[in-house]
Formats: C-alpha cells, structure tokens, sequence
C-alpha cells in the first residue's frame, strides 16, 4: 500500500481530516484546467504528510509520470485531452494496480460513473467537493475502500434499483440472509447508501478494523469481489431496500 500507514487514530471525525504518517503519501494530479490543476496542488501540498510528486494536464503525461514518480495515489479528471481518465486509470491500474485512483471530475453521467469504477477506480468525487471530503476519499481508499461522493451513490443506487426491477430477480437464499448478523446487516446498508469505512465505523462506533472485518465477511457471504459487488447483490436480491 505505500509508505503511507494510516492508523485508527489518525483519522479525526469532529474535525473531518487525516494525518498521514510515516514518509508522506506520494500524490500525483493529472487535471486539465490550470487553474483547477494549480488549486489542487496547493490544497494537497498543505495537508500533513502528503507530497504532490508531480501535476500534469493530459493522460498521455499521466501514464508517463505514473511510471517515473511511481505514486502512491492519483488524483484523476475524466475530461482529459487525448487520453481520458477512464482510459488512463485502466493503463495504471493494469501495470501498477496497487496504486490507488480517486477520480475528481464533474462528469456524473451513470455510465462514465460505472465505466470508472469498473476499470478500477478506488474513489469518485465530484469537482466542487471540500478539501475535507476528498481527504476523506483519499482516507478510505489507502485502507483498502472505495469511496463515492454522495451524490454518485445515490446514482448508482436509482440505477442498480431500476435494473432490479426489471430483471425481476430472485430473492436472497433464506439460508444467505440467516448468515448474516444484525451488526453485518447494518454494515451493508450503509455500504449501499455509499459510506466508507471511516464513516461506518464512526457512525457505528467501532473501530476502522472492525469495520474491515464485516466488509471482508460481508464481501464472501454474498461472493462479491469488492464492496460494490456486495451492494450490486444486497440490491438486486432485495436484501437491502
């Protein structure tokens, strides 16, 4: 994961910001606008322990700099000329797939939203979002998380709803939903409504690795392969309203 640990402790929810220890979380910008791309770097560059390693403004140069720099986490536009981010986070996470996306776009349509995630992007924030959430996001996905504005999980949620209702699925195994625990069935839900583990486990009051715990568990129970999966099926077999 890095040379960036983040512990327990390191996370404060009044305050809604990280402290990243050890030798600093290696960040790159790959941002088209200049103006966007220069108030990037100077919003990272002024958090604890991270280093920005690099700003670039097309995906070609991302693909380059991802290879010289070797990032710990990209920060990533979809909107890019010549290569989008789409596509460039497909190359990255192809050649180097610990290395952590988090896209930051103003792109919202259902499908750029899916197409990212499915090629591999650990986070999906919208252009507009505080330094706080995108911290947040940044948080969540160097634990091994994904992360999504809000308003893009409610997105995914109408969508994956629709889909249910029209393929009519079948529902859960009764023999799947006793496997299920009331602390795992209150996991879910707030998986599918898109919180992170940071923000599970405060509004649960448990602990981050506690939280990882029942998302791991979660994920076998229902044979997802990651936390989206497991909400793709606590929706389409009405598990999860």
């Amino acid at each position: 994961m890095g040379c960036c640990i983040i512990r327990p402790s390191d996370f404060d929810f009044k305050k809604g910001y990280i402290i990243l220890v050890s030798k600093g979380l290696k960040v790159l910008i790959v941002e088209d606008d200049p103006m966007m791309r220069l108030g990037l770097q100077h919003s990272l560059a002024e958090q604890a322990g991270i280093v920005v390693v690099a700003a670039v403004e097309n995906g070609e140069q991302g693909v380059v700099a991802v290879g010289q720099f070797l990032p710990d986490l990209v920060v990533m536009d979809i909107g890019l000329p010549g290569l989008d981010g789409i596509a460039v986070t497909e190359k990255i996470k192809a050649t180097h797939p610990d290395i952590r996306v988090v896209m930051l776009t103003s792109h919202t349509a259902e499908t750029e939203i899916i197409a990212a995630l499915s090629v591999g992007a650990d986070a999906y924030c919208v252009k507009g979002t505080s330094v706080t959430q995108l911290m947040r996001a940044i948080a969540a996905v160097q634990e091994g998380g994904t992360y999504l504005d809000a308003a893009i999980a409610q997105t995914i949620v109408t969508q994956l709803t629709a889909t249910q209702r029209q393929q009519h699925s079948k529902a859960t195994p009764p023999a799947i939903i006793g496997q299920l625990s009331t602390r795992e069935m209150e996991v879910l839900q707030l998986i599918v409504e898109g919180y992170s583990n940071p923000d599970i486990a405060a509004k649960l009051y448990l602990s981050p690795n506690t939280v990882k715990t029942y998302v791991r568990s979660l994920m076998n129970k229902l044979a997802g392969n990651d936390r989206v999966q497991a909400a793709v099926v606590a929706l389409r077999s009405g598990l999860v309203p």
